[in-house]
């Protein structure tokens, strides 16, 4: 009996003893009034965000489009662009416009008194690539790969590589157009294998293995060394069958067509 008055003897000491102290009552206070002002802050901001002034009502597209439709940027329109004109996250606004398929980069911006400016910079389509037996993107002129599809596709050429290869691909198809350039003929198809080698093979159907590429023999050095002597090698040989042999330090291979 006596240890329970005790008890209740210290805790009404405790209290007291806080009433009693006026440095923790101002603590208490001025926590309770930062929590106070906290909250009315946050619920401005949500009930701003609901109020029917400065509201979005255009969204002003700054370049010309070729590939985004009207119906993809509604879209990411309305999941996007949420508040008003001062409330909108115009970063978050951006992050859902540049994950449209065609879409590489975008800047929105405010535009007095109720619109935002949006720019877009479209993907320009360079290349396929063929990343397994069943999965193809296509690569921009940045070398970087991405998902769409277009009518043009089939005229461009098609990669074959390793994952992650895409712009030295790139890279070195632009080596090979510029080495062919004086035979007249183009890569179609070039392949990058997993133990990268290279071989590329022309618009008139001939594969030229070019073997790896090296520091002492570039593969556009035999690309070009290919486009100097190939016609000559074919007026003596006639039309060539399948492969062309490039890895040869000084010279190549190739196998005359069967004469029917």
């Amino acid at each position: 009996m006596a240890k329970a008055k005790n008890v209740r003897k210290q805790r009404t000491e405790a209290v007291e003893g806080f009433w009693d102290k006026p440095v923790l009552m101002d603590l208490a206070s001025d926590l309770l009034i930062v929590l106070a002002v906290g909250a009315l802050a946050w619920a401005t901001v949500l009930a701003a965000q609901r109020l029917p002034i400065f509201p979005l009502r255009q969204l002003m597209v700054a370049t010309p489009l070729e590939q985004v439709n009207r119906g993809q940027l509604e879209h990411a329109a309305r999941t996007a662009l949420i508040g008003n004109f001062f409330t909108v996250n115009l970063e978050t606004a951006r992050a859902a416009f540049e994950q449209l398929p065609w879409v590489r980069k975008a800047s929105v911006r405010r535009r007095w008194p109720d619109g935002l400016e949006l720019s877009l910079e479209e993907q320009v389509a360079a290349a396929r690539w063929q990343r397994g037996e069943d999965e193809t993107q296509l690569v921009n002129t940045y070398g970087e790969p991405f998902s769409g599809t277009f009518a043009g596709e089939a005229g461009l050429p098609a990669f074959a590589g390793p994952e992650g290869s895409a712009a030295t691909m790139l890279s070195h198809y632009r080596d090979f157009v510029q080495a062919l350039a004086p035979l007249g003929r183009r890569p179609l198809t070039v392949v990058l294998t997993p133990r990268l080698a290279w071989e590329i093979k022309l618009d008139d159907g001939v594969v030229v293995e070019l073997g790896r590429d090296e520091a002492d023999h570039p593969v556009a050095e035999r690309a070009a060394r290919f486009a100097a002597y190939y016609p000559a090698a074919r007026q003596k040989v006639g039309n060539v069958a399948g492969i062309v042999d490039m890895r040869y330090p000084n010279g190549f291979a190739l196998r005359p067509a069967r004469k029917s």
